[in-house]
């Protein structure tokens, strides 16, 4: 999972996405990777994906918030799946929390 740092132009499609994928991001759009997009007010987001029949072109829009974006060094990011999970929830992953931990055995 791929996200593009810097803010896309949110009227964009699937084509001129994985346009951006393959050039800006240097990957394979076609490859299976969800490619993360984000707009200029950090509140919309976009999602393309491709399944080896078809391409998937998905959008979230919060209605308040704003989805906190990780700054990166060399234009992509790549995320586990359970930081998206996060981000796609407006959740700061970036700070992370320690479990409880016991502090001795029986």
């Amino acid at each position: 999972m791929w996200l593009a740092s810097g803010v896309t132009d949110m009227r964009r499609g699937f084509n001129t996405l994985a346009s951006q994928g393959e050039k800006v991001l240097e990957e394979d759009p076609y490859s299976g990777h969800l490619f993360v997009f984000r707009g200029r007010r950090d509140d919309l987001l976009k999602i393309i994906w491709w399944d080896r029949q078809g391409a998937y072109l998905y959008s979230k829009r919060l209605e308040k918030g704003r989805f906190l974006w990780p700054a990166a060094k060399d234009g992509k990011i790549c995320v586990t799946p359970a930081q998206l999970s996060m981000l796609l929830e407006g959740i700061d992953w970036r700070t992370r929390q320690k479990t409880w931990r016991p502090l001795s055995t029986g």
